[in-house]
């Protein structure tokens, strides 16, 4: 299932941010401008999430976050997210993940990343939450970025 801007699983990304870590995803100006397709194709910063399997995988990545990692939407939703992640610094990010599950939301992460091409960057000022409904029923766990650069 294609959620690039399904309207349920954009209410669930959004809502939950705005309930774990108190502000709207999405800026004023966009909110009555079908913000579901602006976050996807328009928005200035990375929106990634992946689901609640054993290796979670993600089921979405915005435009930009797709240049970001170098991967279409197709690539991005069949991969592991771990994989988003050289092996040596899958540690660190699975602790942060634990961090989120423990407390909803953990902001101001860094960590070193990978590209489709092998090309390593550095994302920054991340804060990642859980994607939590209204029943309090867990779906995964999204992350936005607004930074990041290539490791030299």
């Amino acid at each position: 299932m294609n959620l690039s801007v399904d309207p349920a699983f954009f209410e669930l990304l959004t809502g939950s941010y705005e309930r774990l870590v108190g502000r709207s995803l999405i800026p004023p100006e966009k909110a009555n401008q079908n913000p579901a397709r602006w976050l996807y194709e328009a928005a200035p910063f990375c929106v990634l999430a992946h689901n609640t399997a054993r290796d979670p995988v993600f089921i979405y990545g915005n435009k930009m976050a797709q240049a970001c990692f170098g991967y279409s939407w197709d690539e991005l939703t069949s991969l592991p997210s771990s994989r988003s992640a050289e092996e040596v610094n899958r540690e660190e990010r699975q602790q942060l993940l634990n961090q989120v599950r423990q407390n909803g939301f953990a902001t101001g992460y860094r960590g070193l990343r990978i590209a489709k091409s092998g090309r390593r960057f550095w994302i920054e000022d991340v804060t990642v939450w859980q994607l939590v409904d209204l029943q309090g029923i867990l779906h995964g766990q999204a992350a936005i970025y607004r930074q990041w650069r290539d490791a030299k």
